[in-house]
């Protein structure tokens, strides 16, 4: 049976904007823009040392303003490259600001539910993209609400990132919010343990964990959310 949520708080990253895509894209100009060799091998070193920052900032153990540094200066160290990780920090952030190509499905699905429910974006993504990618993209007249970790001070999964996006969203019951996400680590993890309805968007077919606790919905299409809810 279908279930009505008067908020819908959906991930950005990974979610609504195609990230891998905007990532791609972002580092090749800021190499070419500071003047550095790239190659396409580069973008794979990048999200391995990218991706396990952002797991530490989940668990708290760095800032958003050490990840923004620290990955370019693995990265430059990885690669045995000579060059400004300040400098090459700024680029990219410029860079991936204007990259608001979205998810399949995504202005659609928006499109839908903007009028039945009210939808939020939900994010541990750093401000200064987050804004201008929403302001650059065609949902941002669906959004009712942006909640960002870096200026609430609080990362996905951790509660206090939630209290904010209650505090945020007028403090709705707790059952007529919806977290939508492809991460289980922030996304769904973070939900889950506030005692929200989760719906995990895996569009690659991962196995679901089994050390995690009950998934609400799981869908691998982001027009399947419409299915489910009402």
């Amino acid at each position: 049976m279908k279930k009505h949520y008067p908020w819908l708080w959906f991930d950005a990253d990974g979610t609504l904007f195609d990230y891998n895509r905007a990532e791609a894209t972002a580092l090749k100009k800021t190499f070419h823009s500071l003047t550095l060799p790239f190659e396409d091998e580069y973008l794979g070193v990048y999200r391995n040392i990218n991706s396990k920052l952002w797991r530490a900032l989940e668990q708290h153990e760095i800032t958003p303003a050490v990840l923004r540094f620290r990955r370019f200066e693995l990265l430059l160290e990885s690669l045995r490259l000579s060059g400004s990780p300040d400098q090459m920090s700024t680029a990219y952030i410029e860079q991936l600001a204007i990259c608001s190509d979205l998810m399949d499905g995504a202005y659609e699905v928006l499109q839908t539910l903007h009028g039945r429910s009210q939808l939020a974006i939900v994010t541990n993504g750093l401000q200064a993209v987050q804004r201008s990618r929403l302001a650059h993209s065609r949902i941002r007249d669906f959004i009712t609400e942006l909640v960002i970790s870096e200026e609430v001070g609080a990362a996905k999964p951790q509660p206090a990132f939630f209290d904010a996006a209650f505090a945020r969203t007028g403090h709705p019951a707790k059952s007529d919010v919806l977290v939508i996400g492809d991460s289980l680590t922030s996304d769904i993890q973070g939900g889950v343990d506030y005692g929200l309805d989760t719906c995990w968007y895996n569009p690659t077919g991962e196995p679901r964990p089994e050390d995690l606790r009950p998934i609400t919905y799981e869908i691998p299409h982001l027009r399947e959310l419409l299915e489910v809810i009402e």
